[in-house]
């Protein structure tokens, strides 16, 4: 039935479409298949008049997801991929504009001399040098047997060319980027040149807001006079009231009370693995040791006090209910020192390549080195530099720092913690065999094994089914009156604002990563006032479009707050200028009831004036004055200026300025990133991924 009602809705469209491309038709038979395949339909973008596909991009999409192994978003994914294949495009046409091709042999040698392949022993010969016969038959049979494979290989490839063509442009820039002796000696003059100066200044706070007007209208031609500071992509203001589904405290009681029930089956049970699963445990079976300062501090004491095979609770644990039995009562070290020598076999966790021994080849080592120790444990250091994989302490003969009961593999750690000073035996564990000696221990407590039922404090269905009706409740109301401020201000709701949303953002300011309302808010037929309840893990939202910014020049009503203190200070500086009138800066002083001030070494270099801040505009000024001549009606950045320049010392004229010119030149070889955006600023770039992501 939906798909009837939008066909209906939009059959007058569908009738204008046909009857177009049947009209275009009859003019030309061949005109019609263009109509329904056009291009477009099938493209992302363009990079200087070069399409990107949707195949393209959906491919290196794809290629990028699975190399990050899905630890990025969608829309992450997306700008990378994007920002990835215009780089590529824009660097490939200025390569083509200046008629330099990198080639597959280019390529190729950049692969061979890569430092992954070329020291890689399986592609040496038996003298232990490269082989590059060997890596092709590597490529060849690797790419009829191992499509995954070959596809790494491939992609590293390709990675190689676009790195190769934008090293060669960055190269061929870079190359011509060099400074003169004459910058060089511009530079340390500018630097080094000093001034003393005596000025007036007189700041635009000396004049109230309030005594100048600025109109809509002269907002208005200040951003159409400086279009490019003003240039915006499209844009979504939402305001939205969530509908948070949690526990109340009658959800709360229930769930205690449910827990009660079960503590006297607790007390009477031994298998408890089994006790927790049969009741539906929201956590798993724990039996490590517990150290006082490890459970809730709220109850820690309290437990802490029973015996062996009481039970406490149920007691309350962040977002859970929990009871606890006391299966065991110990005392243990809360800290230990101790030395190991780590013999690893193949298939062990971190293993290395050379690790060739059984698993049984390895337990037989472990056991004479055991043997030997026992026997004389001064031999242990010398031992563990020898024959010890664990590279991180085998120099220090095996020796581990301090470390706490939570820190080791559990065999490792259940061994170091039971056991006293001295102690030496063979622990086996996920990373191979351990010759284990006990150095040091200290802190010993009680500490206890619990076993603990818990259950999430989750809200009921009656909850879950009150917070829906509010939601919908409110969306109804926003429907019926077109005053969502007021409909929200009338139930006490807290309506959020999200401002400046972008057509390819995720994350909604106070909800986080919630594409689906970014997705609706810029859909084709969503209007300002448009509404939209939204159903989320743990909350409803309704939402409702507050503003729609298109691209192209900011509105008036988003720039005002940005203009407005610019255009002040203009106003203010022209008030302030009808009264910077004197022949000298002492009648200039007390024409504005102010006094002259002095300027002490000032330079370029650090354009500040003494009791006024940063002014690089008046100090500026001052750098090409003449002497002791007064110049007024300096607009600075705090206020309106006149000054007197009554010194300029110049610094001591070097033999040559080679070690200045030298540090222009390489400043400039290092902004190639800079170079990459001025392309980019130069390049007609038409992104239309928003078609892909975007709600209909």
């Amino acid at each position: 039935m939906a798909i009837l009602s939008k066909i209906r809705e939009r059959s007058m469209f569908l009738i204008i479409i046909i009857g177009l491309a049947l009209f275009a038709f009859v003019l030309d038979p061949s005109t019609l298949g263009d109509f329904f395949n056009s291009n477009k339909l099938n493209e992302v973008g363009e990079v200087n008049g070069e399409a990107i596909s949707t195949q393209e991009f959906a491919t290196e999409l794809e290629a990028y997801k699975q190399q990050t192994g899905g630890r990025v978003s969608e829309m992450q994914a997306a700008k990378t991929v994007w920002d990835n294949i215009v780089r590529k495009k824009i660097y490939k046409n200025q390569l083509e504009e200046a008629g330099i091709t990198v080639g597959e042999q280019d390529v190729w040698n950049e692969v061979i001399n890569s430092p992954s392949v070329s020291g890689s022993p399986q592609f040496q010969n038996e003298a232990g040098m490269f082989d590059e016969a060997k890596f092709k038959q590597f490529l060849a049979d690797t790419k009829n047997s191992n499509d995954q494979l070959w596809s790494a290989w491939s992609n590293y490839m390709n990675q190689i060319k676009n790195n190769a063509e934008t090293n060669t442009y960055n190269k061929l820039v870079t190359a011509g980027l060099g400074a003169s002796l004459k910058e060089g000696e511009n530079e340390y003059m500018i630097e080094n040149t000093k001034m003393n100066a005596q000025f007036v200044y007189v700041p635009y706070t000396t004049i109230s807001d309030s005594l100048v007007k600025i109109k809509k209208s002269e907002v208005e031609a200040y951003i159409k006079n400086n279009k490019s500071q003003f240039q915006v992509d499209a844009s979504r203001d939402i305001s939205y009231v969530k509908f948070d589904i949690v526990a109340t405290p009658e959800d709360e009681e229930a769930i205690k009370n449910d827990i009660a029930e079960l503590v006297n089956d607790l007390k009477s049970t031994s298998n408890y693995k089994e006790f927790l699963d049969l009741n539906g445990s929201d956590d798993n079976l724990d039996l490590s040791y517990k150290f006082n300062a490890n459970i809730n501090q709220t109850v820690a004491n309290e437990i802490f006090a029973g015996n062996e095979g009481d039970v406490y609770g149920p007691y309350k644990d962040q977002n859970k209910f929990k009871i606890s039995k006391i299966v065991e009562v110990s005392k243990m070290p809360d800290s230990v020192k101790a030395s190991h020598i780590l013999i690893p076999f193949v298939g062990a966790q971190r293993a290395t390549p050379d690790v060739t021994r059984t698993q049984e080849e390895a337990k037989v080592l472990a056991d004479s080195i055991l043997t030997v120790v026992k026997a004389r444990s001064s031999k242990f250091s010398d031992l563990a530099k020898e024959f010890s994989s664990d590279k991180s302490n085998a120099e220090k003969g095996g020796e581990l720092d301090w470390f706490n009961y939570n820190r080791m593999t559990p065999a490792f750690r259940d061994f170091s913690f039971t056991n006293k000073k001295g102690t030496i035996d063979v622990v086996e564990t996920p990373f191979g065999f351990h010759v284990v000696k006990i150095d040091e221990t200290k802190n010993e407590q009680k500490v206890l094994k619990l076993a603990t039922f818990s259950r999430n404090i989750v809200p009921s269905e009656k909850t879950e089914n009150e917070v829906f009706q509010k939601a919908e409740q409110f969306a109804l109301a926003v429907s019926n009156n077109s005053n969502y401020t007021e409909v929200a201000k009338e139930n006490n709701y807290n309506l959020r604002p999200a401002i400046g949303l972008k057509v390819l953002d995720e994350n909604v300011p106070g909800l986080g990563n919630q594409r689906p309302i970014i997705s609706w808010a810029f859909g084709r037929d969503v209007e300002e006032g448009d509404f939209k309840r939204f159903d989320l893990e743990g909350s409803h939202v309704v939402a409702v479009v507050t503003n729609k910014t298109e691209k192209g020049l900011m509105p008036v009503e988003k720039a005002i707050n940005r203009v407005r203190p610019i255009l002040l200070n203009e106003k203010k500086a022209a008030l302030i200028s009808e009264k910077m009138k004197g022949d000298n800066l002492q009648e200039i002083a007390k024409a504005n009831n102010t006094t002259v001030r002095t300027a002490t070494n000032v330079n370029l270099k650090n354009a500040t004036l003494s009791g006024v801040g940063a002014e690089p505009k008046v100090v500026g000024a001052m750098y090409a004055a003449p002497l002791n001549k007064t110049f007024n009606d300096i607009q600075g950045s705090r206020g309106v200026f006149a000054f007197t320049v009554t010194s300029r010392e110049l610094p001591t004229a070097l033999p040559n300025y080679e070690t200045n010119r030298k540090k222009i030149a390489e400043a400039r070889k290092r902004l190639t990133f800079k170079m990459y955006e001025a392309l980019k600023e130069s390049s007609d770039i038409e992104d239309n991924r928003a078609n892909m992501y975007v709600s209909n």
